[in-house]
């Protein structure tokens, strides 16, 4: 090696030494000038979080900014700022969304919302309260006496009621308490799955009783159930298939029919799934607890958050005898709701109308009115926005193949995305390469929160595009 090569060599050594020294300098830098952890915890803004949230949430979401800051996305004076605006609006992991998919009971929504008035029982009840206590005697009461008489007044065919936590514990309950080592006859037309996997045979299979089915999938008569039952019968279980619908050449037995058919001692337990108490004159063709009650049905089992508007629950009505026989059967006490689904399901059922009574009943025309009232505002921000008619849907298991006549903003598809991430969170639905915000589902207080969730998923859409 001459020596002008070996010159160089050591030239360009020290650039590199010098270059790597220059890029440490800025991170030290940045290190030195980092806040400690306790100093942003001081903050007044992250101290009022401390106390509303936890010191625990607070305090991790201070160590992602500090890791954020050492990492160069955000400068070291930022590090409270970006804490505060990362704190979540409560200490539970469940975010609030705006249902504008137009289906007035979203499942992965968590079904129907609460009334106003069902959400000042839940707070009220959140300390100790009466729920198995008689004030006037000091003595132990019935657990939820005041709902489940509450129950009994709305459906008056009702000669006693029972809760549970959900519509499929319920039937679990009845099948356990009435048929254990016994049939349970069925038709094979109301073999239904009822969500996420879940198939009705396999439930109750699972409590020890065994199913008898008759008939076929598309033709059942009350003969049919007549000539299976025998010593062994637990009860005839009639199943609405409350989501989906078999038409054609097709026959069912009533209520009524089976009721006829059964002998004393055979009860007919009914499940009507959707929940409605008392007939619904938008849904003429879903059954109610109270019609079936009247028509025979020894007991009749629905859901508490679909149609009727409440908590999750599930409804036991029926003949004083067997709701006794069930609320003292030992898997009631494993099966019971809380002091909270009690003060929320009693509200709903004496309290105003529900918000999903008020979505089924919406005017087409007002729907409409707001579309183009929030369509012809967005325009006005520069967003591709137009009002458009729209069929909205019951669903949660209810009012298969129903549609309601609905009115949206139609928006572009790419919206969807930051709408759904936003603050507050939107949900829509795609259709025909749009973003539909369905305003049957989302209350009209909600229209400036939803027209500024819109205008900054905008913006996202933009920015995604490169675009200024």
């Amino acid at each position: 090696m001459d020596r002008d090569t070996a010159t160089a060599d050591v030239q360009t050594a020290d650039v590199q030494t010098a270059d790597a020294q220059a890029a440490r300098k800025p991170a030290a830098d940045v290190r030195r000038r980092l806040p400690r952890t306790d100093a942003v915890l001081a903050d007044p803004r992250l101290a009022e979080a401390a106390r509303r949230l936890g010191r625990a949430l607070v305090k991790s979401e201070v160590v992602r900014a500090l890791e954020r800051a050492r990492a160069g996305e955000i400068p070291p004076e930022s590090v409270a700022d970006a804490a505060a605006g990362a704190l979540p609006p409560t200490a539970g992991g469940l975010r609030p969304v705006v249902n504008a998919t137009g289906v007035l009971l979203h499942t992965n929504l968590g079904r129907a919302p609460l009334s106003r008035a069902a959400r000042e029982a839940v707070d009220a009840a959140c300390g100790p309260t009466d729920v198995e206590l008689d004030l006037t005697t000091g003595a132990r009461s019935r657990r939820g006496a005041s709902v489940l008489d509450a129950l009994c007044g709305a459906v008056p065919h009702a000669e006693a009621a029972h809760v549970v936590g959900n519509g499929a514990a319920a039937l679990v309950l009845a099948a356990t308490a009435l048929a254990a080592g016994k049939e349970i006859i069925v038709s094979r037309g109301e073999m239904v799955e009822i969500g996420d996997g879940f198939r009705l045979p396999d439930l109750l299979v699972s409590t020890g009783a065994r199913l008898r089915e008759v008939g076929t999938t598309n033709r059942t008569s009350a003969e049919d159930y007549a000539a299976a039952i025998g010593p062994g019968t637990g009860f005839v279980l009639k199943v609405h298939p409350s989501n989906f619908r078999i038409t054609g050449f097709t026959r069912s037995a009533s209520v009524a029919e089976l009721a006829r058919v059964c002998p004393p001692g055979v009860p007919v337990v009914a499940d009507i799934g959707s929940g409605l108490l008392r007939p619904e004159p938008a849904l003429p063709d879903e059954p109610d607890a109270s019609g079936w009650l009247r028509a025979g049905a020894s007991l009749v089992t629905a859901s508490g958050d679909k149609l009727l508007g409440g908590p999750q629950c599930g409804l036991l009505l029926g003949r004083a005898g067997l709701v006794r026989r069930l609320a003292r059967h030992p898997l009631a006490r494993a099966l019971r709701v809380d002091k909270l689904t009690l003060a929320a399901l009693e509200a709903t059922v004496r309290g105003p109308a529900a918000p999903v009574r008020t979505m089924l009943h919406a005017d087409p025309g007002g729907l409409r009115a707001r579309a183009e009232r929030l369509a012809a505002e967005l325009r006005g921000a520069d967003v591709d926005a137009r009002a458009v008619d729209s069929e909205a849907a019951v669903g949660g298991g209810g009012a298969p193949g129903v549609t309601l006549p609905s009115a949206a903003v139609s928006l572009p598809e790419e919206y969807a995305g930051p709408l759904r991430l936003g603050e507050p969170a939107v949900l829509g639905r795609v259709e025909g390469g749009r973003c539909l915000i369905d305003l049957r589902t989302v209350p009209p207080e909600r229209d400036a929160d939803v027209a500024e969730a819109v205008r900054r998923a905008a913006k996202a859409a933009a920015n995604g595009r490169g675009e200024e």
